[in-house]
């Protein structure tokens, strides 16, 4: 059996089951409030079409299905056991009329030119390999007009708050996780988000993308960023 790639799809499938409890309690429940920021920066009014990327458990598309009753979400995940996981929420909210989760790649979406009114991903973009190849399916994909919302983690790095966070994502993020699940996922975590370029450095990877920028949230005393572009 071949071992799963770091931030690959099958390296997240032995966690989905614990996937939502491991996110509050990591992020002390401040996840959810985020992800309510990230489709609020949507701007959606009336029927829409969105797409959410990384979706995981569904979460992010929930989210937007609840909160816009004439908006149908598409979410897509490399890993076939959030997918199980979220579609069985996504059933238990009565929503499956409305969402439809499939297997698949940021890197290289199915869809049509401006076939969206948005898009969104959430805690995924660091993991995905070709970050520029992603974005630029992303506003590919995305309507004129429309928005691109990019929440991510972040290293904190100014005041106080910020050296506490740290010593969070460095030594509290993997302890709990491998108390939680496993130490495999939560110690590449803790990588992944020291690996992650700064605000200033991804805006400008959007930038050179071909969007256009609109905000930059810090949230969290910058333990995570919320990006907001158009194509």
């Amino acid at each position: 059996m071949s071992t799963p790639v770091d931030g690959s799809g099958a390296m997240f499938d032995p966690i989905a089951p614990r996937y939502d409890l491991l996110n509050r309690v990591i992020s002390f429940g401040l996840d959810q409030g985020w992800r309510r920021r990230l489709v609020a920066a949507l701007n959606i009014h009336g029927p829409a079409r969105v797409l959410d990327l990384a979706t995981g458990t569904a979460d992010v598309a929930i989210t937007i299905a609840q909160t816009h009753s004439e908006v149908e979400v598409v979410g897509v995940d490399p890993s076939t056991g959030m997918l199980d996981v979220g579609r069985r929420k996504v059933a238990s909210f009565g929503l499956p009329g409305r969402i439809t989760l499939e297997v698949g790649d940021a890197q290289a979406l199915s869809q049509a030119d401006g076939y969206f009114d948005g898009v969104t991903i959430a805690f995924g973009i660091r993991n995905v390999p070709d970050r520029m190849k992603a974005l630029r399916e992303m506003k590919r994909v995305t309507r004129p007009g429309g928005r691109i919302g990019i929440l991510e983690l972040t290293e904190p790095t100014q005041g106080l708050l910020a050296a506490l966070a740290r010593v969070h994502v460095h030594f509290g993020v993997p302890a709990i996780g491998a108390l939680l699940s496993g130490p495999k996922q939560y110690s590449y975590l803790r990588r992944s988000i020291a690996a992650f370029p700064s605000a200033p450095a991804f805006s400008a990877m959007m930038l050179e993308a071909g969007m256009k920028l609109v905000a930059v949230e810090k949230l969290g005393f910058g333990a995570a960023h919320l990006f907001v572009g158009e194509p």
